[in-house]
């Protein structure tokens, strides 16, 4: 397996190549897009760093001078819990020679020094001292804090985004608030958090996500509980009796709304939501190998009504939501053939483990499923990087929104969007 060779790639390639692909818009992504080191490049610029990102949640910095690393491809971001209580995103990198001033992946701290020259940075990335710096005439210490991402607190859940010109975040969530904000993720806490590193380009491991065709045959515990591993109109009986009694049982009113804002019906580029509640299978109240509850209800939860929340928090990231747990899924690249699935489990703060909570029950479904999504990712991966892979079409009901993103992509690479930038 050979990666695009670079003197045979360029950027008018790429748009050529994504223009071509977007004759064919039921169809999966051609190679070139997995193997290319300039795609990969055009995608960090151009999608990635110009997209809402979930980095984690308040609960991982309570207190001021509490820290935690969020990497993506080689950058890493500090985010903070400054003096004043705001929180931070700062770039991992000296403002001197771009040494990193922080190794720690968490843990708190009342300063960063770089271990170079000991430029020396505050909570909020200000600069505090660079020693005999005073001698350079035009140095000026207010413009040498460290580099700072946008960020935006919502429901607990911290966002970042590379572009200082990136619309408001909160303005767009706004749309899917009445069915997430019962969960009051701001007063959750993880329970616990893993991540599974895949040998596989970024946008294999979303796809896979992103469509339930391959659920029945790959995921045979999920499907039991789930039925979105069905087709639509076979279940559209079990919809209609969980729309009916949905808000009674949980006692939410907005538990079935939905929304529909995701990558080509963005209302501003990086920052797709989604939201819709679907059924789960006779007998199962939650996520659980039994279906049976594994951690008290969530905010204002009050029963169970046999369904789940299903979210999408930017173009990367999503969140599985049950009444009694909810679950956190984020892609984040890590190279061309790398990329972190990283899943957090979210029960409320004042659960105990061991009393409220077996930590083994809680995780036991999303965790057996990703590890086989690992291997099924894996797989994909092999075949799509083989030089005699050709592009096969997709099945409209299960890989619609799948379909979806490959159009939004390819309409940004190809340059013919509004979205696009050149």
């Amino acid at each position: 397996m050979s990666l695009i060779s670079s003197d045979a790639d360029g950027i008018e390639r790429m748009r050529a190549a994504a223009r071509e692909a977007q004759q064919h818009p039921a169809r999966s992504l051609p190679g070139y897009f997995y193997r290319s080191a300039v795609v990969y490049e055009e995608e960090l610029s151009r999608i990635i760093y110009r997209s809402w990102l979930c980095a984690g949640h308040l609960s991982q910095i309570p207190n001021v001078g509490d820290f935690f690393q969020y990497e993506v491809d080689e950058d890493a971001f500090i985010v903070t819990r400054a003096e004043d209580g705001s929180v931070h995103a700062l770039v991992n990198s000296c403002r001197h020679r771009g040494a990193r001033v922080c190794e720690e992946a968490a843990g708190n701290r009342s300063s960063f020094v770089c271990p170079y020259h000991g430029w020396t940075y505050a909570l909020d990335g200000s600069l505090r001292g660079a020693r005999h710096m005073d001698r350079q005439a035009a140095f000026c210490a207010s413009d040498a804090g460290l580099r700072h991402l946008r960020v935006i607190v919502r429901h607990g859940l911290i966002f970042v985004n590379a572009d200082p010109q990136a619309a408001d975040f909160s303005a767009v969530l706004d749309q899917i608030d009445s069915a997430l904000a019962p969960y009051e993720l701001a007063h959750a806490k993880i329970a616990h958090r893993e991540l599974y590193r895949v040998e596989a380009n970024w946008k294999l491991a979303l796809e896979n996500y992103l469509e339930c065709y391959h659920c029945a045959t790959s995921h045979r515990s999920y499907a039991l509980s789930h039925s979105i591993k069905d087709i639509s109109t076979r279940i559209a009986p079990l919809r209609a009796a969980l729309w009916e009694r949905a808000a009674r049982l949980t006692g939410v009113d907005g538990v079935t709304s939905t929304s529909d804002f995701c990558y080509d019906q963005e209302t501003a580029f990086g920052s797709s939501v989604w939201n819709n509640r679907y059924a789960l299978f006779e007998g199962y109240q939650t996520a659980s190998r039994d279906g049976r509850a594994v951690a008290p209800l969530m905010g204002q939860f009050r029963g169970y009504d046999g369904g789940a929340g299903d979210f999408q928090i930017g173009p990367l990231a999503f969140m599985l939501n049950y009444p009694d747990h909810c679950v956190l899924y984020r892609f984040t690249p890590r190279g061309l053939r790398s990329t972190d699935m990283e899943v957090l489990w979210f029960v409320r703060a004042d659960a105990e483990e061991g009393r409220d909570y077996d930590r083994a029950a809680l995780t036991w479904l999303w965790d057996t499923t990703t590890r086989e999504d690992e291997y099924i990712i894996s797989r994909n991966s092999a075949g799509v990087n083989s030089r005699f892979y050709e592009p096969g079409p997709l099945q409209p009901d299960f890989e619609y929104i799948e379909i979806r993103f490959i159009r939004w992509y390819l309409g940004i690479l190809a340059g013919n969007t509004a979205n696009s930038s050149s």
